[in-house]
């Protein structure tokens, strides 16, 4: 994008199609359902190219990374398809000169007071379900330097919360610097001036690097907030997931967790209907669900994807209307959890950074709520005149299951 409107052409994210010549569709390859919607708003395009409310469609990313030449045959509507990598292919395509000295800057597609700040590429992992390195092979983390500076590049631009993502979290830094080095890395984030708020995504459970949590507690700007999805608690599947990671390790985690940063929100996520997941396995998931009471808490099934290892060494013997019966179930209980852990923030005042207007509210978040995933904070307009990306000191004063509601002090 950043290429692009260095060369003078008008680049809009997620616009609609007035005045729109071309369209690049980023594509995710991930699982079933997110296959399915690529391929579904790549028809649609296909319509709107048609119908000559466009030109030109390519298509890009993990899906087309996987199935180029499946696509290609398939779907030859589409001017032409991409990797994940080929951005200076995509650019010559547009008919636009590859300027390498561009590289490390970047166009903001979020709302310009937070931003996502990708510290690596690629998984070394060999989760039995996860395409992922193969498509993105092999971890390759940035290093320390190059991060903080395109920080301070966002900082500039008036962001305020940096968002830490990568495949894997966790193993930032073994392949660059010989050991773990997140820690290091949000140590020198925190010096970035600008940023109020850092936030981690992603952070894989096994071997986690516990020096972080020393960081987390001292580091004022770091969010007490972590996305470390677990996928499941039974020994057995966790195995046959090759998760590396044991019931009792991960309890242990969760202890050490809570313990060194009592007030941490933790996000996860569950993977139901895993080869080998019996009644039993998934009766021990919905026990360790309730025993947890994770702040937040996503559930996704299992899909048998091309490549992995679960797809040639595992047979998907498990009803898909089984599968969707215990997402369903999981995400119930996991309802009632959230809805009384809201209740119990009533009469508690929160530092609130301000995403949008909607209606008659304006909506916010808390440190402990990512955005578009998690926990929302309603104002009423009528009562105030608040400006977007600022915080706020926020009482709240009622809840629901998933969202909460207050009132500036």
């Amino acid at each position: 994008m950043r290429q692009l409107d260095a060369t003078g052409i008008n680049v809009v994210h997620d616009a609609d199609l007035d005045n729109t010549d071309t369209v690049v569709l980023n594509t995710c390859g991930f699982i079933h359902d997110a296959k399915q919607e690529s391929i579904d708003t790549i028809l649609n395009y296909i319509q709107a190219k048609e119908d000559g409310l466009i030109n030109e469609l390519f298509v890009m990313g993990c899906l087309s990374e996987r199935f180029k030449d499946e696509l290609a045959r398939e779907i030859p509507e589409v001017d032409k398809y991409f990797g994940v990598t080929d951005i200076q292919e995509i650019t010559e395509s547009l008919k636009v000169d590859f300027k390498k000295e561009l590289l490390g800057e970047r166009m903001i597609t979020t709302p310009s007071h937070f931003a996502y700040l990708k510290i690596a590429e690629g998984c070394d992992r060999t989760c039995s379900f996860c395409a992922i390195p193969a498509i993105r092979g092999p971890h390759k983390s940035r290093t320390v330097e190059s991060l903080v500076e395109e920080a301070q590049f966002l900082a500039d631009k008036g962001v305020k919360e940096l968002i830490l993502i990568a495949q894997d979290l966790t193993y930032y830094g073994l392949d660059l610097y010989k050991s773990q080095e997140l820690p290091r890395l949000v140590r020198e984030l925190c010096s970035v001036k600008g940023i109020e708020w850092i936030r981690l995504h992603y952070a894989y459970p096994a071997k986690f690097p516990m020096e972080l949590l020393q960081v987390m507690r001292e580091e004022p700007k770091v969010c007490n907030y972590i996305d470390i999805p677990f996928q499941h608690i039974n020994d057995q599947v966790l195995d046959k997931m090759r998760r590396v990671i044991s019931t009792e390790q991960t309890k242990q985690l969760i202890e050490q967790l809570r313990l060194q940063v009592p007030e941490l929100a933790i996000r996860t996520t569950m993977l139901v209907g895993h080869p080998g997941e019996d009644d039993q396995a998934f009766e021990e998931l919905k026990a360790f669900v309730k025993e947890a009471r994770f702040d937040r808490l996503g559930v996704f099934t299992y899909s048998e994807e091309e490549g992995t290892w679960g797809a040639e060494n595992l047979k998907d013997d498990i009803d898909e209307k089984l599968k969707q019966a215990r997402a369903d179930e999981l995400m119930l209980l996991q309802q009632e959890i959230s809805a009384s852990l809201n209740l119990s923030k009533i009469g508690r005042q929160f530092k609130v950074v301000i995403d949008r207007s909607e209606d008659d509210y304006y909506v916010g978040r808390t440190e402990y709520d990512s955005p578009e995933v998690d926990t929302e904070v309603l104002i009423k307009k009528a009562e105030n005149v608040l400006q977007i990306g600022n915080f706020y000191n926020i009482l709240i004063d009622s809840a629901d299951d998933f969202d909460l509601f207050g009132k500036v002090i």
